[in-house]
């Protein structure tokens, strides 16, 4: 089975979620949201169930995620183009020896 790509969670969300011109309330709620992983980090984690998401880290990490990606695509960014050219820099730059190989 295939899994997602960014490619298609960008192309998700820009069907639903794309309005370049909120890109400043897009950020504002990216923050908000790093604030909610933070606090649900803080708490002793209750691990997510398929019947219960709500206020554990794995609903916070996607809306985190979520207002990333919606951020790119108000400025049409490519992740799947620039995220291995930023590996490539941070392996360089760290002199990290593993080598960022994504599946074709």
């Amino acid at each position: 089975m295939q899994g997602i790509t960014i490619k298609y969670l960008q192309e998700y969300l820009k069907s639903k979620d794309h309005n370049p011109d909120l890109k400043h309330k897009y950020f504002l709620k990216l923050s908000e949201e790093v604030g909610e992983l933070a606090n649900a980090m803080l708490r002793t984690p209750e691990k997510a169930s398929e019947s219960n998401i709500d206020g554990t880290i794995e609903e916070e990490i996607w809306d985190v995620i979520y207002y990333s990606l919606v951020l790119a695509n108000c400025y049409d960014i490519d992740l799947e183009k620039w995220i291995p050219i930023k590996e490539k820099m941070n392996n360089e730059r760290w002199n990290n020896k593993v080598t960022f190989n994504p599946p074709l």
